[in-house]
């Protein structure tokens, strides 16, 4: 009988033949899988790393078909972790909280939770990338369960290795399938990334080149540095507005989200520290933080620990000819402001001489504009007594302009609305 026979009911090939395609198109399958990665600077990969190297649950946000799944399959080949890839929503509570196993003598020995096979497979591996996928159509009873496993590692009476990193994926409640609000006690858990598609990325990584996801090279010379500033950046930021240590958001939507609590404080230490180890991108900063407390706070915090670099009022007022002020225009109205409050809190001649001083050569190196408010404030300060030094003839020059081009620009702005 020829290799080739056939079938006398359909015609179709069957036998060694028919085998023989299949295993063309395995082979064809296997081409369109073949890809490489190429070093490319991509802020939420690099993100999405730092995270995982600080051993923080991360959270992946964006709508289906977004990548979300292939960005978890090539950082797990990339970072030579086994990927294990559990989809909450068809899970019950208790496939995270373990199943009760009936001893022989339950009152002597107790009632042990089995854990499931994957968590046993990670155990015996030591490391791994553990993928939540689809949490958020995962019931409220199943985020429940999963809180213990997210924030202490544990499923049943199985603790999961160091060496295994936790990251979880979800659509919005408006385009996830039978979708639900990520509860706020599960939500507080992870660092929330916003993940979006680069259309270079897409078209490239189609061609067969993708972005290579690397793990951040930290200068173990900067560790003790990176500790220290962190933790001056956060309880310095905190000790100024302690209404931000804990805020529950009022909206649902929100609380799903990242929020501002000790917990949350306490991650986002860790990504500055890490942050500052590996000389991150402000970028990349912005997006762990804001995705840790929110953007709100967030924002707050990234402000703050600009100004952690200025230098010191009283540096300036004991030096003002050597004084080197910041180039950006808001560093350098905060260094200025802070000079005229450090006059304010110690009026005395010489000091106000100084900030004079240092005001001029604010005007000489930037913009004169900047100056207006604080040499304003700085005239209040003046004592009777006190003689008005000659460096402010030049300064008076220069914030008067300033004065009148704005008042030149207000009157632009209103002639229109005048004329109507």
């Amino acid at each position: 009988m020829p290799a080739y026979a056939p079938s006398t009911a359909t015609g179709t090939p069957s036998g060694p033949a028919h085998a023989s395609q299949l295993d063309v198109a395995g082979e064809l399958l296997s081409l369109l899988r073949d890809a490489t990665t190429e070093p490319r600077p991509d802020t939420q990969l690099a993100a999405l790393t730092l995270a995982v190297a600080a051993d923080l649950p991360v959270l992946l946000w964006g709508e289906p078909g977004i990548g979300k799944t292939a960005a978890l399959t090539q950082l797990a080949q990339a970072l030579d972790l086994p990927l294990t890839t559990v989809i909450a929503s068809v899970h019950e509570p208790s496939d995270f909280s373990g199943l009760p196993l009936v001893g022989d003598d339950p009152a002597e020995h107790g009632v042990p939770m089995a854990p499931p096979d994957w968590a046993v497979r990670l155990v015996r591996a030591g490391r791994g990338l553990l993928f939540l996928d689809e949490l958020s159509t995962a019931a409220p009873a199943v985020q429940a369960a999963l809180l213990r496993l997210v924030l202490e590692r544990r499923i049943g009476s199985l603790q999961l290795p160091p060496g295994v990193r936790i990251v979880a994926a979800a659509n919005p409640r408006s385009s996830a399938a039978d979708g639900w609000e990520l509860s706020p006690p599960l939500a507080n858990r992870f660092v929330h990334l916003q993940w979006t598609h680069d259309h270079e990325v897409v078209v490239r990584g189609l061609g067969g080149t993708w972005p290579r996801a690397t793990l951040p090279r930290l200068d173990p010379e900067k560790l003790p540095e990176a500790v220290t500033f962190a933790r001056r950046a956060v309880c310095g930021f905190l000790s100024a507005r302690p209404a931000l240590v804990h805020r529950l958001p009022s909206n649902e939507a929100r609380r799903g989200g990242p929020w501002p609590s000790p917990r949350s404080w306490e991650m986002t230490l860790c990504l500055i520290a890490f942050a500052t180890a590996a000389g991150s991108s402000r970028d990349v900063l912005s997006l762990l933080v804001r995705g840790t407390v929110g953007d709100g706070p967030g924002l707050e915090l990234l402000a703050s620990l600009d100004r952690m670099d200025l230098p010191d009022p009283e540096t300036l007022l004991a030096d003002p000819a050597g004084a080197a002020l910041p180039e950006r225009g808001d560093l350098r109205q905060a260094v200025l402001d802070g000079v005229v409050e450090a006059v304010r809190t110690r009026p005395e001649k010489p000091r106000w001489d100084a900030a004079w001083a240092l005001l001029v050569r604010a005007v000489e190196t930037g913009a004169p504009d900047l100056v207006v408010v604080p040499a304003t404030t700085l005239a209040t300060l003046r004592r009777e007594d006190w003689d008005v030094p000659a460096s402010i003839e030049g300064l008076a020059g220069a914030v008067s302009l300033s004065r009148r081009a704005d008042q030149a620009a207000a009157r632009t702005a209103v002639a229109p609305q005048a004329r109507r």
